[in-house]
């Protein structure tokens, strides 16, 4: 297998294989770009973001500065919004599904190394190349989550549909569908329910943007 390879399978590898680093080289110069259009250059970002992303869906809206390790491993939903700072170490893949809102200063965490400071260390090889060993695991972030400000996603973690993570979370587990959880670590703290909605303190409208999009709604 190629490290490559060994990157997306989840077994250890070397982050500083050839391959991988010119695919990360190409992505950052793309990044580079996006992150110095302006507001106004709404066509150019959507361009951009069909090249660095696996996937970028219908009407996905993000706000530079970004960050990926690869951009190629990260696929996204239709109708997402992500706003400053957002931060993708996609080294095992990241899948996020539509209608997920994510505030600033949020990190996709996938990598993990070596416990042990003796497994953990650079080190050189034959060559004299600088070397260190690393692993990932996937995150996956379900239909119609938010996510707050600052939030950190770490590897291997998958957040139900629905739910709501508070901000300056640590998510180190999966989160259930339909949740309220926040906390460092985070933590489920309650079920999601109507009493929830918050239509009652709105006057309601036919133009309302309140009105359920029963096509788009959970």
């Amino acid at each position: 297998m190629t490290d490559r390879e060994k990157m997306l399978a989840g077994e250890l590898y070397y982050p500083q294989d050839a391959e991988l680093a010119a695919i990360r080289l190409a992505a950052h110069r793309l990044i580079d770009r996006f992150n110095q259009t302006g507001d106004g250059e709404t066509e150019l970002r959507a361009e951009l973001l069909q090249k660095i992303l696996g996937r970028a869906g219908a009407n996905l809206e993000m706000t530079p500065p970004v960050r990926f390790d690869y951009g190629c491993n990260t696929y996204i939903g239709d109708r997402c919004y992500f706003n400053f700072n957002a931060t993708f170490l996609d080294c095992a893949e990241i899948r996020i599904e539509d209608d997920v809102l994510v505030g600033p200063n949020v990190s996709f965490l996938t990598p993990l190394h070596p416990l042990l400071a003796a497994e953990r260390n650079f080190f050189f090889d034959a060559k004299g190349t600088k070397r260190n060993l690393e692993y990932a695991r996937p995150i996956l972030i379900k239909r119609g989550v938010w996510l707050g400000g600052g939030v950190i996603v770490n590897p291997g973690v998958t957040i139900g549909a629905g739910s709501v993570i508070g901000s300056g979370s640590v998510v180190t587990r999966n989160i259930p569908e339909g949740v309220l959880a926040f906390g460092n670590p985070c933590r489920v703290v309650r079920k999601l329910t109507g009493a929830d909605s918050v239509r009652p303190k709105f006057k309601q409208t036919e133009s309302s943007p309140l009105t359920v999009d029963k096509e788009n709604s959970q």
